[in-house]
């Protein structure tokens, strides 16, 4: 009787060990979507950021922000979180934007930002058609003007045929 209860305390122990890392083992069978929540950015779009840009066209830029300071709304909150699905690792970034006057005064965060940030975009020069750097490429050309493929001009099908 002493073996059968030993036994059975064994069994008991080892069908809950089994029942409660069930879950744990077939953990990487279970689909687990990413979630994103926030202004997804690219870095090209924080490049076209400069001094003294309007809230407009910050916004135009942007988007929207996440958040506005409630009191002041000089303060512009940029914010992506990310969290993988698969194993749960966590991307959080942060672009913070302040204005003075309507105006961009500082911007600060996550983001690298351009070269040009400190120069106004009235002050900024467009890139010109004219400058010589700004060629276009030209393929290289073949040393001999002899076509890669024939052309068979003025030929019947019969002709084509017998060739």
């Amino acid at each position: 009787m002493i073996n059968k209860k030993q036994s059975l305390t064994l069994i008991s122990a080892v069908a809950l060990s089994i029942t409660l890392s069930g879950c744990s083992v077939f953990d990487w069978l279970i689909y687990k979507p990413d979630v994103p929540q926030g202004n997804y950015m690219e870095a090209q779009q924080v490049h076209q950021l400069r001094i003294d840009m309007t809230k407009e066209q910050a916004e135009y830029i942007l988007g929207r922000p996440v958040l506005r300071d409630s009191f002041a709304d000089d303060t512009w909150y940029y914010v992506y979180h990310f969290k993988s699905g698969r194993d749960a690792s966590i991307i959080h970034k942060e672009l913070i934007i302040h204005f003075v006057d309507e105006k961009i005064s500082r911007v600060e965060g996550d983001y690298e930002l351009s070269e040009n940030f400190n120069t106004p975009l009235e002050q900024s020069a467009l890139p010109s058609l004219n400058e010589p750097e700004d060629d276009p490429l030209l393929p290289e050309t073949r040393p001999d003007s002899k076509p890669l493929v024939e052309e068979n001009r003025g030929l019947n099908e019969s002709e084509l045929d017998s060739e």
